[in-house]
């Protein structure tokens, strides 16, 4: 993957100020210089990550400010959508080079071809050699991208973006769809990146261990820290231990100062009462009396407004102080209505064969509470295989049953509709709920007050999962069998901890498909599926072996 690269290649953001058409403000003032080498671009959902990538790749342009760029540059968005009928060299970006190669072998000189050409006569070598490296070798060139899965589409296209040997590489998400055997292949490319700009935004933390130094984006502005991600994450870890003992010393410096001034108040109200005892008693001369108590009237507001002002200035600091705390909520809800007894039927396939994927006869019964991971090779049919127990596609043959109230949250998350608030979302698949029990539930998701008003199609990444999470776990009849398609993809590792806390609270039947082999480890999986062309149970440890194999019939 090392590239020839123009010395100084740089990227460089100047006062860069953005805002989206509703008007919300995602940078203002943003400056920011990137040099070369591997960058890993951290921050929570909603941060302006995507946003950032898109700004830099020219997508978008800057309210004010500008993006200045040293080289040329290539961009991998998040979601990469392909013409199916795209011929694999047309994707490449070769197909006319390619052409003009094969015209030239026939006896064709015209200079055109040549032109076309100029010194790339290695062209489909190179392009080989560039798929080959990335696990795709066994892709012909006159194929065409339909017959490609989710996770081999985006690799193709990081391969065009390769040929056009890039000086800065943007890569959004890359590892999202990818299997364990695809992701080696990205994490030996990143490896191998020697010159030039590398910028990644991921919440793989395999991959982010693979930068030479972490930004992230936070409060519109970018924070520095060398390393890849488990020296961000101790760095994160001491910032945010000296943080806590600022705000304790502020704390208590606060108290201290509010207790000041409360001592103050008594001593001058016991000075007031001394003074109008002795008045009262004319033991001073009335001009006397007048004049001390004019002076001892301007002392105490001298020495309250001291008082005042250092009780103001704790509060400052306080405050100060509790900003640098970071906000790492955690999603806490109660679904007792979701259980399932141990033994009871919940789902049955038998035979069945889906219409598309590797899967020839697929036999399943699942009963009780089990959490399932459905695990294969991109292109094994894992969605497909989702999709028919939904009902949404008919297999080819077979029947799929299921006995309890289901609920599927897939992939695209195109559970809400985007003209809906949050709670109305939620109200669509919760008839008859009260509208102060989904509020009250919808605050655990961390959607309190006018956040549950907010219309689905103004939420950040992270919120619009939240959103969709809560649609589909608060949905009546309560759902006992939950079906997630590779649910933590696009999320960031804080609301990869969110959906594990809500996993938490569920009591129902798991059946999830994922690439996210710590992520399924973390919640619990009582079995394991491997999808190929039958469902056979497996081990995580196997799982592991056999997906990050080169060459795996599964």
């Amino acid at each position: 993957m090392a590239t020839p690269t123009i010395p100084g290649a740089s990227l460089t953001c100047s006062a860069l100020t953005f805002r989206r058409p509703d008007g919300t403000t995602v940078f203002d003032g943003l400056s920011l210089t990137i040099g070369r080498g591997r960058v890993g671009l951290v921050g929570t959902n909603g941060a302006g990550k995507s946003t950032l990538l898109r700004l830099l790749a020219g997508q978008l342009r800057p309210s004010q400010g500008s993006v200045t760029i040293s080289g040329s540059l290539a961009h991998l968005p998040q979601n990469i959508t392909l013409d199916t009928t795209l011929r694999v060299d047309r994707a490449l970006g070769i197909a006319e080079r390619r052409d003009a190669l094969r015209a030239i072998e026939s006896g064709d000189v015209d200079e055109r071809h040549f032109e076309t050409i100029g010194d790339d006569w290695d062209v489909e070598e190179r392009a080989l050699a560039t798929l080959g490296s990335l696990g795709l070798g066994g892709i012909e060139l006159d194929r065409t991208v339909g017959q490609l899965s989710g996770g081999e589409t985006v690799l193709l296209r990081l391969a065009a973006l390769l040929l056009e040997r890039p000086d800065i590489l943007l890569l959004d998400e890359p590892t999202n769809n990818l299997d364990a055997f695809a992701r080696r292949r990205l994490y030996e490319a990143v490896d191998s990146w020697r010159s030039g700009i590398l910028v990644v935004v991921s919440h793989d933390r395999e991959l982010l261990e693979r930068v030479d130094r972490v930004a992230e984006l936070r409060t519109g502005s970018v924070n520095w820290y060398g390393g890849g991600w488990s020296a961000y994450q101790e760095a994160v870890a001491t910032e945010q231990e000296a943080a806590g003992r600022t705000l304790r010393a502020a704390e208590a410096d606060l108290r201290r100062q509010k207790r000041e001034l409360e001592e103050t108040q008594v001593k001058l109200a016991r000075r007031q009462r001394n003074g109008r005892r002795i008045e009262a008693e004319g033991g001073l001369p009335k001009i006397l009396a007048g004049r001390r108590k004019r002076s001892a009237q301007e002392s105490a507001g001298k020495l309250r407004g001291v008082h005042e002002e250092r009780l103001d200035e704790a509060r400052e600091r306080r405050e100060e102080a509790a900003e640098a705390i970071r906000d790492d909520a955690e999603i806490r809800v109660s679904l007792p209505h979701t259980a399932v007894p141990t033994g009871r039927a919940v789902l049955s396939l038998d035979g069945v064969r889906p219409r598309f994927g590797r899967l020839r006869e697929g036999t399943l019964q699942v009963h009780g509470p089990e959490r399932i991971a459905l695990v294969g090779r991109n292109g094994a049919g894992k969605t497909t295989l989702l999709r028919t127990l939904t009902g949404e596609l008919a297999p080819l043959s077979g029947e799929a049953r299921t006995f309890v109230p289901v609920r599927f949250l897939p992939q695209r998350l195109d559970v809400l509709d985007e003209e809906l608030s949050v709670a109305a979302n939620v109200a669509r698949t919760a008839p008859g709920v009260t509208d102060n029990h989904i509020r009250a539930q919808l605050a655990r998701f961390l959607f309190r007050g006018k956040r549950a008003e907010q219309p689905a199609g103004t939420l950040s990444g992270g919120e619009r999962f939240r959103a969709a999470l809560a649609a589909t776990m608060l949905a009546a009849p309560a759902p006992q069998l939950l079906m997630m398609d590779e649910p933590t993809n696009n999320l960031d590792i804080a609301s990869v901890r969110q959906l594990t806390g809500a996993l938490e609270s569920y009591e129902g039947a798991l059946l999830i498909a994922s690439h996210d082999l710590p992520f399924l480890e973390s919640i619990g999986i009582t079995r394991w599926l491997l999808v190929a062309e039958e469902l056979r149970e497996t081990t995580a440890q196997e799982v592991a072996e056999l997906l990050a194999a080169p060459g795996t019939s599964v």
